[in-house]
């Protein structure tokens, strides 16, 4: 009986690992004959969970919706993450703030002692003062989905001047940047291009068919630090850096600037802006010296944003 409760749990936690499973694949992993999983699946079923077959080619095995959630085995200080991001989260998706709680203080009370007083300190060492636009979590929920099962997904999106479109995607990565705020990359269908879109101006999203995901250009990661440091802006600089492209990357944040190797011991930086002011200002913030910049054109407005502070740094100096 012990043996069979454990190889139900092994099932349980497998198929959670993926999607779909084929029956071979799946009996392979768990070190049964396919007898012996067809049992285990009816096993599971019979205590109320969802395990939906299909036959033929391209058939297997695959959890289904179900009220019922499997069971995790959770060691102490994956707890205490998982408590520490519950309390951390609070009301920042709004529609699950009573449920975060009730599993915040299931969580807590689960805890040993001395991982209980880690979460406490950690606590105590967090303030929040302010929060980007929130995100319903049903809209985090529909796209994160949509990304593992490579479903397209149709929404209304909202930009920056209110104009409000209709979009239909291929959904590829959501993305949280150190701000935040949430990013979906996907390809467009409409437009027949890879875009980044800003979630919480995404309205509505409703889950479409199945797709073969295509393969993009360059790697997720590089296409959403391109679109949130630089091709969002109309106004863009690049700077010439004296550093391998490797170190600068460890000290400016992928949506802050784009980091291109030149050699072995240079790389350039792009950044993209609204406005001179904020452009010079990411300049100052990266911390970096630079050998040359381009276009040409932007020195003189961004030394006149240099100039204006150190004229104000003067003027207090002098009182």
């Amino acid at each position: 009986m012990v043996e069979t409760s454990a190889r139900l749990l092994r099932l349980l936690a497998t198929l959670q690992a993926r999607r779909h499973w084929s029956g071979a694949e799946l009996a392979g992993r768990l070190e049964v004959t396919e007898r012996t999983l067809r049992r285990d699946v009816e096993r599971l079923r019979s205590l109320g969970y969802v395990v939906d077959a299909s036959a033929g080619v391209g058939g297997g095995y695959q959890l289904g919706a179900s009220n019922v959630v499997p069971p995790l085995a959770l060691e102490g200080d994956e707890l205490v993450a998982l408590a520490f991001a519950l309390a951390s989260t609070g009301t920042a998706m709004p529609g699950l703030e009573r449920a975060t709680l009730r599993l915040l203080a299931k969580v807590e009370q689960s805890l040993p002692a001395k991982h209980r007083r880690k979460l406490q300190a950690l606590q105590s060492t967090i303030v929040t003062l302010d929060r980007q636009p929130t995100v319903p979590a049903s809209t985090l929920l529909t796209l994160a989905s949509a990304c593992r099962d490579a479903v397209t997904v149709a929404f209304d999106y909202r930009a920056h001047d209110g104009a409000v479109t209709k979009r239909e995607v291929e959904p590829l990565r959501l993305a949280q940047t150190g701000n935040q705020r949430w990013y979906l990359l996907a390809f467009d269908l409409g437009r027949a291009d890879w875009r980044t879109f800003r979630v919480d101006r995404i309205v509505e999203p409703r889950a479409g068919f199945r797709f073969s995901p295509r393969t993009p250009p360059r790697q997720p990661e590089q296409m959403l630090s391109e679109a949130l440091a630089r091709d969002a802006y109309s106004l863009k600089v690049k700077v010439r850096v004296g550093q391998p492209a490797e170190t600068l990357r460890r000290n400016v944040a992928p949506w802050v600037g784009v980091v291109t190797p030149i050699d072995a011991k240079t790389c350039s930086l792009e950044c993209g802006a609204p406005s001179m002011v904020t452009l010079a200002s990411m300049l100052l913030l990266s911390g970096v010296e630079f050998s040359s910049l381009e276009p040409a054109s932007l020195r003189t407005p961004l030394l006149a944003e240099i100039e204006r502070l150190r004229r104000s740094l003067t003027r207090s100096a002098r009182r």
